[in-house]
């Protein structure tokens, strides 16, 4: 199911208590969640589940998701320039021919992602797990890799 526009307000509303330490707070759980097309740039989803969420076409620019849960989601297509993606877990993640140019991802896992074509122009990857990732197609034109794990990561068809 989808949620509507004033749901996912409600749900910000709240997880933005949550980090702040006050009590009503709570964290944003969407995982599972309908999200595609869905315009969240600039929002900070921080420490957030989006496990498994349907994030095709959605709109993240410069959206914070340090260091959330993003494992399995799709987010294929979608626009991620600029975002904070630093220690987010997005282990089999799908982000074929998303935009993550300028993205940083500092410590992030992308363990088994799909990157294949996706846009990683100039983003930060100091440090990421990229093993088992598909980066067939991926433009990596000055990417930052320096310390990440590439083992056993597609960077050709075969």
């Amino acid at each position: 199911m989808k949620p509507s526009k004033q749901d996912i307000i409600a749900i910000l509303s709240q997880h933005k208590l949550y980090l702040k330490g006050t009590p009503g707070g709570e964290r944003a759980n969407l995982s599972g969640t309908d999200l595609s097309g869905a315009d969240l740039r600039r929002a900070d989803l921080t420490d957030a589940d989006l496990s498994g969420a349907n994030l095709t076409h959605a709109y993240l620019r410069d959206t914070n998701l340090r260091v959330a849960d993003l494992s399995g989601a799709n987010l294929t297509d979608a626009n991620l320039s600029g975002a904070n993606l630093s220690g987010a877990y997005l282990s089999g993640t799908n982000l074929s021919g998303a935009n993550l140019t300028h993205a940083y991802l500092r410590g992030a896992d992308l363990c088994g992602a799909d990157l294949s074509g996706a846009d990683l122009t100039h983003a930060y990857l100091r440090g990421t797990n990229l093993r088992g990732a598909n980066l067939c197609g991926a433009n990596l034109r000055g990417a930052n890799l320096t310390h990440a794990d590439l083992t056993d990561a597609r960077r050709t068809t075969a």
